[in-house]
């Protein structure tokens, strides 16, 4: 398991840009995922074996695995993520 990650974590992942697919989303490939991955890019400027970060928070984790929310679950090794932000608990979460 990813030391120090837990549930609510925000976590990046360093992606790679395969290609563009329409004019305002590329296909990226993530890491230990398997399967191409479509987000939004609007800015027309990010380039084929560009690397970018995803973010999103951490919703399941599963001995060597972690499942981040990107706009869709995505598990992964967990040691392809990298803590960003540690969640908190609210003190009124009870």
């Amino acid at each position: 398991m990813a030391q120090g990650i837990k549930i609510g974590d925000e976590v990046a992942i360093t992606a790679t840009v395969r290609r563009r697919v329409t004019e305002d989303h590329v296909s990226v490939s993530i890491p230990s995922y398997g399967q191409p991955h479509s987000i939004v890019d609007q800015t027309a400027k990010v380039q084929k074996g560009q690397h970018i970060e995803l973010i999103g928070s951490v919703t399941h984790i599963d001995e060597n695995h972690v499942t981040v929310n990107l706009g869709i679950p995505v598990t992964l090794d967990a040691d392809t993520a990298r803590l960003v932000t540690p969640y908190v608990e609210d003190a009124t979460d009870g």
